[in-house]
């Protein structure tokens, strides 16, 4: 058994020091209250919206949110993680979740395999396992929508004790009176898709997220999109129970509970592409912004390494 604590945070998009300054003290205050394994949420250091800089100014791997992962690791001797958009050596960005051990040391890495509609216009996928070793135990990756798809289960499902991750997962937009009736089922998907990936993938998820509020353009479209983030932070053990939740309306907080690492039979669910069931308008909209969202990255990458060539 280990003592697991999934942090929630309200980020301020785009504010790195304050997000950095704020994910700091929550997880001091989390192994203050003898949490082992501390997970933030997906984009911990900047929160996430339709915002080019997100991607113009990442940090590079061994940046700042990076370090104060190695280091809070390090002081409170435990494993910490959370995922930040990096941009690599090879000059692209990637959604990359860090995980350290007691040490500081760096235990491994694991880029999200497919950006969720605008987030495709910040950064590219990666095609690792998500799987590694830390000490006596496997742990899996996955982040946000990597939680609501078969192939996650694939890669990760009987292999591992442990799953890490959290979700950067928006509301649909509160400012758009046509789709507003369709939000209680968003949330309820997104409060559902740890305990059901636990469920098939065949181990405890720890799950941090964001449950603040964001405005920024709507990609491939000429409109504004103002939401919140959905929260749920929270423990699952491997049959997919709920150990603890902190709802969207908590706000900011900590999730915390004993959980058994170890794993069970997983139900690879190779008929279907979702886990949980996708409506029209949001498979219609995830197929549209990752097609713009590809184009758009794409062509920032061109400007980029033309004006680092001029």
């Amino acid at each position: 058994m280990v003592l697991a604590a999934a942090v929630q945070t309200e980020a301020k998009v785009g504010d790195i020091d304050y997000n950095l300054e704020d994910c700091e003290r929550l997880v001091n205050r989390a192994a203050g209250d003898g949490a082992s394994w501390v997970v933030l949420p997906e984009f911990f250091a900047t929160g996430v919206g339709f915002l080019p800089e997100l991607a113009e100014n990442a940090p590079p791997a061994d940046g700042e949110p990076t370090k104060l992962l190695a280091r809070l690791a390090q002081s409170h001797g435990i494993h910490v993680g959370g995922s930040v958009i990096v941009r690599d050596s090879d000059g692209e960005t990637r959604n990359a979740f860090f995980l350290y051990g007691p040490g500081g040391d760096l235990v491994g890495r694991h880029d999200k395999d497919l950006p969720t509609m605008w987030e495709s216009a910040l950064y590219t996928g990666g095609t690792d396992p998500g799987r590694f070793e830390a000490g006596e135990h496997s742990v899996g990756v996955a982040m946000c929508w990597e939680l609501m798809r078969s192939q996650t289960v694939a890669r990760l499902g009987g292999q591992v004790d442990l799953v890490v991750g959290g979700s950067g997962w928006w509301s649909l937009p509160a400012n758009w009176p046509l789709l507003t009736r369709l939000e209680p089922g968003n949330q309820v998907r997104a409060t559902r898709a740890p305990a059901t990936f636990a469920r098939h993938v065949g181990a405890p998820v720890i799950h941090a997220a964001h449950a603040g509020t964001v405005e920024c353009r709507f990609l491939g479209t000429p409109f504004t999109y103002r939401g919140h983030f959905e929260g749920g932070a929270q423990i699952v053990d491997k049959t997919g129970r709920v150990l603890a939740r902190r709802s969207r309306e908590q706000g900011e907080g900590i999730a915390m509970a004993q959980v058994e690492l170890g794993r069970t039979t997983e139900t690879y669910a190779s008929d279907r592409f979702w886990l949980q069931q996708r409506g029209t308008i949001a498979a219609a909209a995830w197929s549209y912004q990752n097609l713009v969202g590809r184009r758009f990255y794409d062509r920032a990458q061109a400007a980029r390494r033309k004006e680092i060539n001029a």
